[in-house]
Parts: structure tokens; C-alpha cells; sequence
């Protein structure tokens, strides 16, 4: 039987909220096998470029990345943030090393095209360093991984913090049992948005695009299915959308194929 391999995506109000980091990372860090975390940290970018007068442009919910933007997501992302959870790792006996997609070349990407939407420095990744990232899990290292990674010409990507989380678990799943957990601020995928009992116990792909033609789901959660469905896809064994009250239990809303 394969080995497990937890990764375990934060999302921005989770990491924001230091009980509630805490919280997440003290049972994450009970879970039996290796471990990796993923982490963006967009609401503090976009307080940090009002603070210096650099205009936060979205579309469709998507941060439109300019040289500036790009320079104040790598100080959050693979600053702040990342030696942030690194530290509190620590504290609760996880031995962890902080990366961005840069460090070991461990996940090169490719700008996104300009078309129909230019999102400027945006990456999507292409390539997982495996064989180096393995031997780092080996050695009984936790890996913490930023959204930046790179296009292997010396430019820095921001990157969707879910589709790398995705990303490492498709590479990783011909080699480990590997369980993918998104912990968001919401219980879990929701039926009606305004409702949080609504939680979705379960949902398959065929579920999955009748929602979605009924609009249950909103625009913000779509991304994160679309990742969900191609890590299981990809071999993934288990996926799971979840807030941090129903980690602990394994609750929110499990995906299948």
C-alpha cells in the first residue's frame, strides 16, 4: 500500500485569522504520512498595495498581476506568509521548509496567454520538480508552498494557489496515497450561498455540472471545483472542501470521480 501524502490548501481568511490558523495547523500536523501545505495570501496583498498606492485590478475574481502587483504578491506570498505558517509549523513538531515554485525549479509554469483576458504575470503550472520535492518528503520534511513559481527564463509567475495545490497532487499520486483537502472560510460547497447548513455531503462530476447549470454554485467556488475534479482525475484519491470547524472531522463536501 502506498505511503499518504496529505496537502492541504489554505485559504485567505483562514490564514488571516491567527486562532483559526492555529487551529487548522494543529490538526493538520496530527495527520499520519507526509505533508504538504499550500498558501496564497491575497487579501494581505491587496491591503498592503493601498497602503503604497498601487490600484488592485480583478476580473472575474482574478487579480490582474502587473510588475508592481507581482513585486508586493511575492513579498506577501513567499515573505510574510510563508515563513509565517513555516514558524508556526515548528512550534507544533512539524520540521518545515517554506518554497515558492522557484526554489529546486520545483514548479515551473508558463504565462498565461493574453488572450481573451491579458492577467499580465500570471503562470500556469506545467512541470513539478518530483524527483527533488520526493526526496525533501523523505527526509521527513513538511513543505510549505507559496503561489509564485516561475517560467524558467528568470521571471517570476503569480500562480492560483488552488491549481498548484492541484497541480502538486496529480504529480505526486503515482507515487503516494494522496489526499487533497481545500479549507476555505465556507463549511464546505454550498447549495445556497446565503445558507451555511446547505453544505453538499458529497458531489460527483456528473452532480457537479447539473449545480452548476441550476447556478447553485458560485462564481468564486467554480475554480476550485474545476481543480478538485482534475486532481481526482489526475489519480488523486481523495478530495475534500471544507471550513476549518469541519476539518477536524473530515466534514464539508468530498469529491468524486
Amino acid at each position: 500500500m502506498k505511503e499518504y501524502l496529505h496537502i492541504l490548501k489554505i485559504g485567505g481568511n483562514v490564514i488571516g485569522n491567527e486562532i483559526t490558523l492555529t487551529s487548522v495547523l494543529n490538526t493538520f500536523s496530527k495527520k499520519e504520512g507526509k505533508k504538504i501545505i499550500v498558501h496564497g495570501g491575497g487579501k494581505k496583498a491587496t491591503f498592503l498595495a493601498e497602503k503604497l498606492g498601487v490600484s488592485s485590478v480583478f476580473v472575474e475574481g482574478r487579480r490582474i498581476t502587473d510588475e508592481a502587483s507581482l513585486e508586493i504578491a511575492v513579498m506577501v506570498y513567499a515573505g510574510w506568509y510563508n515563513k509565517k505558517i513555516v514558524a508556526q509549523c515548528h512550534t507544533m513538531g512539524m520540521s518545515a521548509l517554506g518554497l515558492s515554485g522557484t526554489d529546486v525549479n520545483a514548479i515551473l509554469s508558463e504565462k498565461r496567454p493574453v488572450n481573451p483576458i491579458d492577467f499580465g504575470w500570471v503562470g500556469d503550472p506545467k512541470k513539478v520538480n518530483v524527483s527533488a520535492l520526493n526526496q525533501f518528503l523523505k527526509d521527513n520534511l513538511n513543505l510549505v508552498f507559496c503561489a509564485i513559481t516561475h517560467d524558467g527564463h528568470g521571471q517570476l509567475l503569480n500562480t492560483n494557489a488552488d491549481t498548484i495545490a492541484s497541480t502538486l497532487g496529480s504529480a505526486f499520486a503515482p507515487f503516494y496515497e494522496v489526499n487533497l483537502t481545500y479549507c476555505l472560510e465556507l463549511p464546505g460547497v454550498l447549495k445556497d450561498i446565503s445558507d451555511e447548513q446547505s453544505v453538499i455531503d458529497s458531489l460527483d462530476f456528473n452532480a457537479y455540472q447539473k449545480g452548476r447549470e441550476l447556478g447553485y454554485f458560485h462564481a468564486g467556488m467554480i475554480p476550485k471545483l474545476e481543480n478538485a475534479f482534475k486532481a481526482i482525475e489526475n489519480g488523486v484519491a481523495k478530495v475534500i472542501i471544507c471550513g476549518p470547524d469541519s476539518f477536524p472531522a473530515n466534514g464539508g463536501t468530498h469529491i468524486f470521480k
